[in-house]
């Protein structure tokens, strides 16, 4: 089969078009034939080797769309020809063929998702998701700042939040373009970056928000603290700006009646995949019923997998890319 590997971490030029063996579906797994995967910063941080270095040929890729071509033992369900969604605890989405745990294939048919679309959902949406409903105990009446509001995450976290009961949802981006894109979501306000805390206040009459989702990192991270209202959390889901980690005093905290929480998609797969898999769940029928749009704004050849990396790093990317591996 083809697929998109690297063997030493580095740059997208690691990235290579290689012949691989399809694999076979172990206990409890579900062969796919991936249609279409999706591009996540995840998959940067594996290929620099944040999660440890390759061993030989390994694939990377965290969400697909497809086609199911056989069972494991001991599953049963969904059927063999069935199109589904995949979140890959394991990664080697970019490829023709991939295995995945039968707890987190999703089937299509009641969904009303097309491959393409689907292809982009099971990591995005349930990251968004789980960091507004889970990590960040949203309820009914809150504010939300969103940092990254112009990514896929972001796209979709806004909508979430609505569904959820927010009452107001405002976000950060770091240039007019990517403010412009947000606010088809609909973001009460959009702010460029330097400077937002005091935005939020504004914004606010100086009481802050209840929720802020935070994949950046670094200064970014730290102002957050002080967009906060009283019992205010800030959820930490990702670290794309590059950042050394932080040394955060505890004296703040609770002197300002602070929250930090944290959300990692991989680590909840782990210990407790039955949250995973009602988030994502709750998540897709929130797409299924028109409340979430998933908005595709690049698609890529797998062949060309580096490019739509080189973008993302970069931090030049707006919503959601994906590749197509099977037309």
């Amino acid at each position: 089969m083809r697929a998109v590997a690297f063997k030493e971490v580095g740059g997208p030029e690691v990235l290579r078009l290689v012949e691989l063996a399809e694999p076979e579906p172990g206990p409890g797994e579900v062969l796919v034939r991936v249609a279409y995967a999706g591009v996540n910063y995840g998959e940067v941080q594996h290929r620099l080797g944040d999660f440890g270095a390759p061993d030989g040929e390994t694939v990377t890729g965290l969400e697909v769309s497809g086609t199911v071509v056989a069972l494991g033992a001991g599953v049963t369900a969904p059927a063999v020809g069935a199109e589904v969604a995949a979140y890959l605890p394991d990664r080697g989405g970019y490829a023709e063929y991939v295995s995945a745990p039968a707890s987190f294939v999703f089937p299509l048919g009641d969904l009303g998702l097309d491959l393409r679309t689907a292809g982009a959902a099971p990591l995005v949406l349930t990251t968004a998701y789980g960091v507004l409903a889970g990590a960040g105990r949203i309820a009914a009446g809150d504010t939300v700042l969103v940092h990254a509001a112009a990514g896929g995450v972001g796209s979709a976290a806004a909508q979430l939040a609505r569904s959820l009961g927010a009452a107001a949802v405002y976000g950060t981006v770091s240039t007019g373009e990517k403010a412009e894109y947000a606010r088809r979501f609909g973001y009460d306000e959009v702010f460029l970056r330097d400077g937002f805390a005091d935005a939020v206040r504004e914004a606010t009459a100086g009481r802050g928000v209840d929720l802020v989702l935070d994949p950046v990192g670094g200064a970014t991270r730290l102002e957050s603290f002080e967009a906060l209202a009283p019992f205010g959390r800030v959820v930490v889901y990702g670290e794309a700006g590059g950042h050394p980690d932080l040394s955060l005093p505890v004296l703040p905290v609770w002197k300002n009646n602070r929250v930090l929480a944290g959300y990692n998609i991989g680590d909840l797969s782990r210990r407790d995949p039955e949250a995973l898999r009602r988030h994502t769940l709750a998540a897709l029928g929130r797409v299924a019923s028109g409340a979430v749009r998933i908005d595709i704004t690049a698609e890529y050849d797998l062949a060309d997998a580096a490019e739509a990396q080189r973008l993302l790093e970069a931090g030049r990317n707006i919503g959601k890319a994906v590749l197509r591996v099977r037309g």
